[in-house]
């Protein structure tokens, strides 16, 4: 199958220390990623070359300027190398070098985004220790990608095989959460998972919104009528400019709904409410997806795991998973 015409996707290799480099090798030798994308490796040919022979991959690794100078074969891994990593660089430990050079492929990745030159990024883990060791204090890769990218605003989307969630609030505490939720956040939520999944060829979405309070506040039953404030005014001016978008719902049956196919995305107020249902159903293809910068960044749903890198033994299907769901929904950018 002819790859032309597939999207350019940047992969940045995460931490070296850990399984990054294992988990990209793996996954560039699996058929489905290279039919559908063509991928350009933001990282360090020796290392991924390591990782090859770790992992006993039969792999050309080879050194590229650009990603105009790049060609796509099976079984060849485009790099863009910046010497970063030392050769002696030990496996499973925290290293400032490496979480240094961990800043530097996703910023690499951002500028390639930025110029028109890839369509999607995709991301091996990173360690925080090691990135705030290094001096970039930022909580992860989104908070990362954002500032890189200028960008103000932008939603946390799990995407798996059965239903796709995206966040209005995440890494903050439930009574914040509330608080924070208002119409015009969920409404500009609500658009960026929509367009996300307009991008992945669903033309008219059905989404589904959950409430805050228990059976979405029972009409005032249960709460403060948080729902008619902070979220049916979102709902009814979606509905006027032409977005199929239903709610609130109460939580509790929202992901069932969706699991059976009666919507393509929900929208969760806060962290646990749309994580505990997706880890559940569907877990072991979860991708983390950040919808509103100006490309579409996936990534893996594990850390570095350092307590494996080296040995050859990481699991490459949330990489296989996450590359292809960047080819896509890449289209959305």
């Amino acid at each position: 199958m002819s790859t032309a015409h597939t999207p350019l996707i940047a992969v940045t290799m995460g931490d070296g220390a850990g399984v990054g480099p294992e988990v990209i090798v793996g996954a560039l030798l699996d058929e489905s990623v290279t039919a559908r994308c063509r991928p350009i490796v933001l990282g360090d040919v020796a290392r991924l070359r390591r990782a090859a022979e770790v992992t006993g991959s039969r792999v050309e690794v080879v050194a590229v300027d650009s990603v105009a100078e790049s060609v796509f074969a099976f079984g060849r891994i485009n790099v863009i190398d910046p010497g970063l990593l030392p050769p002696d660089l030990p496996w499973g430990e925290v290293s400032p070098v490496a979480g240094d050079a961990a800043y530097q492929y996703v910023r690499l990745a951002s500028e390639l985004a930025l110029r028109g030159e890839v369509r999607g990024i995709c991301t091996a883990p990173l360690n925080k220790e090691a990135l705030h060791a290094a001096g970039h204090l930022y909580p992860g890769h989104t908070e990362l990608l954002a500032q890189l990218t200028g960008t103000e605003e932008v939603s946390m989307m799990l995407s798996t095989p059965k239903v796709k969630v995206v966040h209005v609030t995440t890494h903050i505490g439930l009574i914040d959460a509330v608080e924070r939720i208002e119409p015009g956040l969920v409404e500009r939520t609500v658009l960026r998972g929509y367009r996300a999944i307009r991008g992945s060829g669903v033309s008219a979405p059905r989404i589904g919104v959950c409430g805050i309070n228990p059976h979405a506040g029972e009409n005032g039953l249960f709460g403060y009528r948080e729902e008619e404030g902070k979220i049916v005014p979102a709902v009814e001016k979606l509905r006027s400019d032409g977005v199929d978008v239903h709610g609130p719902l109460p939580a509790d049956t929202a992901f069932f709904l969706a699991s059976r196919g009666d919507y393509d995305l929900i929208v969760a107020m806060y962290h646990d409410q749309g994580h505990a249902p997706v880890k559940l159903l569907g877990i072991e293809a979860g991708v983390n997806v950040t919808v509103g910068l100006p490309v579409i960044r996936t990534s893996v749903d594990h850390g570095t795991a350092f307590d494996i890198a080296g040995t050859g033994k990481a699991d490459v299907d949330s990489m296989i998973e996450a590359l292809n769901q960047a080819a896509e929904l890449s289209a959305a950018v």
